[in-house]
């Protein structure tokens, strides 16, 4: 089950991070960069965060989740994790259609990054109709690549 999830409850904080540390440890492998900025996150910072964030939830347990921001103009993924147990299983395409489908509204834009050398998070989002706008250089040789979307509502 998809649904809305309370970041700031410290209970549900901590199982985001319980998600989200080793899943960030195998792409920081992944990307060769271990300065992702969410290795570094506490309850503290997820409690305090101005993210949203809904939860992929399997017998009453958050196995994967996704943060987004929103402004004025457009929609802002901010995290897209799944536990690792649970990898290759489609959970992240579920909750990335959820999101579009169900949250986003029709035709809104929708920017989402990561390391440019995450090929499965490329290929997840490529497939979805994210277009490659660019690469950034974020640190000292390394890069984040740059999608952007409409949403689609069927």
């Amino acid at each position: 089950m998809i649904k809305q999830i309370n970041h700031q409850d410290r209970h549900t904080a901590k199982q985001i991070l319980d998600v989200q540390i080793p899943a960030y440890k195998i792409e920081a492998k992944i990307i060769g960069f271990d300065g992702i900025p969410q290795l570094k996150d506490t309850v503290e910072t997820i409690v305090t965060s101005s993210e949203l964030f809904i939860g992929y939830i399997q017998e009453n347990k958050l196995i994967a989740f996704l943060s987004y921001s929103k402004d004025e103009t457009e929609y802002q993924i901010c995290r897209l994790v799944v536990q690792p147990a649970h990898f290759k299983q489609g959970i992240a395409r579920k909750l990335l259609k959820y999101f579009m489908n169900e949250i986003v509204r029709h035709h809104e834009k929708v920017i989402v990054s990561t390391g440019t050398d995450n090929v499965p998070a490329i290929n997840l989002y490529k497939s979805e109709g994210f277009a490659f706008l660019k690469n950034i250089e974020v640190a000292p040789n390394f890069y984040i690549s740059i999608f952007e979307s409409e949403s689609k509502i069927n």
